[in-house]
């Protein structure tokens, strides 16, 4: 998967400056209007990870591409988007207006107690558009001319009060309904296939002997990305000409090799590390996988 779009490169591509408490101890937070970054002279980046959240409050035709799908915009949504997912905002016509807002994930983890990815509009496979009436439109604006209001101000604790407003937007959300998947994408394959990959490598490298593995088989990842298991195995066969299951297991030895050249743990505990039950149960796979056995690839 290609690295993640960072704010830096944010910054330059779409602001052409760089701001000086990008890397500030509270987390980064910035609002902007959505009008001065559409019309056909607007930097467009392309679809893929960003690595930093954004709720962006939208009015017009557009459309929306995440993970699988595509939901067509028409009239007003909020969005919300996750270094996790990778997505694209497509404009169909000139006439967007509206707002976005971006952070880091230390600028809210701490007022949270609780990890970005437990909110509903941010798990992998979740539904991140929701679509607005007039009236919460108006309410939704108004929050986000209160960020730009505070975050030109001296107020000693502005950015607290800049959280309370990003998480009112979270909790506006939740009181909605999710808005309808209108079709799959035609790309629909590569994108799922691209979220696997990155749940699949988001539980490496393994760092100490009391981390262990939680996905393991297709059936688990399935789940994390609500999508049928099937469904799943019909896109990473397109995309990549393995199964989930073939995708899983490459992984799991390439992390045993480097396990078991890089460390000093016995078996037993490479083993519970990677998800295995019995550490017989590892070196049997780990044979028929490598060609051979754990002990050979430590005396090498």
């Amino acid at each position: 998967m290609s690295k993640p779009i960072s704010l830096e490169e944010f910054y330059q591509t779409k602001i052409h400056w760089m701001p000086e408490n990008l890397k500030q101890d509270i987390g980064h937070f910035n609002v902007f209007r959505l009008d001065d970054f559409v019309g056909p002279k607007a930097s467009h980046l392309p679809y893929s990870r960003k690595d930093f959240y954004k709720i962006t409050l939208v009015t017009g035709r557009s459309n929306y591409h995440f993970a699988d799908k595509t939901v067509e915009v028409r009239g007003n949504a909020l969005l919300f988007a996750n270094p996790m997912v990778p997505y694209d905002w497509e404009p169909l016509d000139d006439q967007q207006t509206g707002y976005f807002c971006i952070f880091t994930e230390a600028f809210l983890q701490r007022p949270l107690n609780a990890s970005m990815l437990d909110l509903p509009m941010f798990k992998p496979g979740g539904q991140p558009l929701y679509s607005l009436n007039d009236k919460q439109l108006a309410e939704c604006k108004l929050l986000f001319e209160k960020m730009f209001v505070e975050l030109e101000s001296s107020y000693t604790f502005k950015y607290d009060l800049l959280r309370a407003y990003v998480l009112e937007l979270v909790h506006s959300a939740m009181k909605l309904q999710p808005a309808a998947t209108l079709y799959q994408d035609s790309s629909a394959a590569t994108r799922i296939a691209s979220l696997f990959t990155e749940l699949l490598e988001r539980q490496f490298p393994i760092e100490s002997p009391g981390q262990q593995v939680r996905l393991r088989n297709a059936n688990a990842f399935a789940g994390q990305l609500a999508v049928h298991v099937n469904h799943l195995n019909r896109a990473l066969k397109e995309v990549t000409g393995k199964t989930t299951s073939q995708l899983i297991a490459d992984r799991l030895v390439q992390e045993a090799h480097a396990l078991l050249k890089h460390t000093a743990w016995n078996v037993s505990e490479i083993s519970y590390s990677l998800g295995f039950e019995e550490p017989a149960h590892f070196s049997n796979f780990f044979k028929k996988r490598a060609g051979t056995t754990p002990s050979a690839i430590r005396t090498v």
